[in-house]
């Protein structure tokens, strides 16, 4: 009976102290802790564009915040944004660029990366495709200066789309040529350019 009674106390007072908790404390281990305050910014239509924010998290050892620009989200705590949006008809969504314009003077010093992610008629994405996504469309829009940026290839989910696209991509197999490792060397090239970048400005001479 005594043995009932301690476990019946124990069981209450857990549920007293989860009643209490903070209700994002099941997100406190994501991301990683870091002082740096990184936040991962995307537009997507079908997926392809969350995966390849979530891996460049990954490749930056998981501490970036990753948000989808239908939430809204406040970035204005953060010190270090990423951007990127999946491409159709060479442009990233509708959202993603009205989140941008209205927030672009709150953000634009603090851009450390742009990507993109478009199937590209299953070719690779070259040089063509970076000026075309990201020099001409993404970086203007966002007004950032020189920063690492990289389209990548995309996937085809049929069942994910709405009833007009699939209908304009009738004929076409679901495809996947999304890597994760290309996403994670991504995250770690940007965060590479900001730890050197850091330790340069540590390094410069005074009045220099």
């Amino acid at each position: 009976m005594f043995q009932r009674r301690q476990f019946i106390k124990l069981g209450l007072g857990c549920t007293a102290a989860m009643a209490c908790m903070d209700p994002a404390w099941a997100l406190q281990y994501y991301p990683m802790p870091s002082d740096r305050k990184w936040a991962v910014l995307y537009g997507t239509w079908c997926g392809s564009t969350r995966d390849a924010a979530l891996w460049i998290s990954e490749g930056m050892g998981g501490i970036a915040d990753v948000f989808d620009v239908r939430e809204n989200p406040d970035l204005n705590k953060f010190n270090h944004i990423i951007i990127g949006g999946a491409i159709r008809r060479n442009l990233t969504r509708d959202d993603l660029q009205e989140y941008i314009k209205t927030n672009r003077h709150r953000i634009n010093t603090k851009i450390r990366g742009l990507f993109a992610v478009c199937g590209n008629m299953r070719k690779p994405p070259g040089p063509a495709q970076t000026a075309l996504f990201i020099d001409n469309h993404l970086a203007p829009l966002c007004g950032s200066g020189d920063v690492p940026s990289r389209v990548f290839p995309g996937r085809i989910t049929r069942s994910l789309m709405d009833p007009q696209t699939a209908a304009i991509m009738a004929g076409i197999e679901d495809y996947d040529d999304l890597k994760r490792a290309d996403c994670m060397a991504f995250g770690t090239e940007i965060l590479r350019a900001v730890i050197d970048r850091g330790s340069a400005s540590e390094n410069r001479p005074p009045g220099k």
